[in-house]
């Protein structure tokens, strides 16, 4: 498989861990540009290049992202350091972007529509795909000793359903819509949280308050106002209580960020 150069690396997603990969191609030299949908659910959106979808624009460590609205302005505007989002869930603008690469970073433990026929060079993360079918090679995006390798056969580790430990917690962490309803933020990305304080309320046939069930930071939370779904992950407290950590590029993100670069240059990919 050979890849090439001076073209767009397209990823699907750019939430926060499409988000490290694309600070990662970003700042190795590639142009980038991301498709979202039309509402993101990303939690640690600090850290994610789909708030550019709400608010127009966003930047995470130095790399700008831009809304835009069609495969034309796209083209415009993506440059160095400036990664155009487009909304485009579907990928019906690949044929006139003609992206070098495709990189699914979606995470959504499936496949939803990507195939290795979409462009000389398709990385996938997690489960979900088989390298060598779906796409040319998989990047593992569960915890553990084999986070961010490269898979050139085979599929990902299943999705376990169970968040990775984080400083001794692992469901914990993690505050799920319990009743349908907007999201109505009672703490902000980056605020301390004890045991037993209230994170965020859900509004719908009658209103309810989640609250955490451990201490830390809360790393991230949903737009408040968004329609949230029962079980819908909402909000996320790091028990390393570190605030300074839910405005970077995670340990995770990095991990599978770099195996995404090492994917893409193994099959030809060179940066503009």
């Amino acid at each position: 498989m050979t890849g090439g150069e001076g073209g767009i690396v397209l990823v699907r997603g750019a939430g926060d861990l499409a988000t490290g990969t694309i600070v990662r191609l970003s700042r190795s030299g590639f142009l980038v540009a991301a498709l979202e949908t039309e509402r993101p659910t990303a939690v640690r959106r600090g850290v994610a290049l789909s708030e550019a979808v709400y608010d127009g624009e966003a930047e995470v460590e130095g790399v700008s992202a831009r809304s835009v609205e069609d495969a034309r302005e796209l083209l415009e505007v993506v440059a160095p350091g400036i990664v155009p989002v487009l909304v485009d869930p579907g990928c019906s603008a690949l044929s006139e972007l003609r992206p070098i690469a495709l990189v699914d970073a979606i995470v959504a433990k499936r496949s939803i529509g990507t195939s290795a026929g979409m462009a000389p060079i398709v990385v996938a993360l997690g489960p979900g795909f088989t390298a060598g079918v779906d796409a040319h090679a998989v990047v593992e995006t569960n915890r553990g000793h084999d986070l961010g390798r490269v898979l050139w056969k085979g599929a990902a580790e299943p999705d376990t359903g169970v968040p990775g430990p984080i400083g001794g917690f692992g469901a914990e962490r993690v505050l799920r819509a319990e009743i349908a309803g907007k999201v109505r933020a009672m703490r902000a990305i980056g605020d301390v949280v004890q045991t037993g304080e209230p994170v965020f309320a859900l509004e719908g046939g009658e209103r309810r308050v989640v609250v955490s069930r451990i201490g830390g930071v809360v790393r991230g939370i949903l737009r408040d106002g968004f329609p949230a779904w029962v079980g819908l992950k909402a909000a996320d407290v790091d028990p390393r209580a570190r605030r300074e950590n839910c405005f970077t590029v995670s340990d995770k993100a990095r991990a599978i960020a770099g195996g995404v670069l090492e994917a893409m240059l193994a099959l030809g990919a060179r940066p503009s």
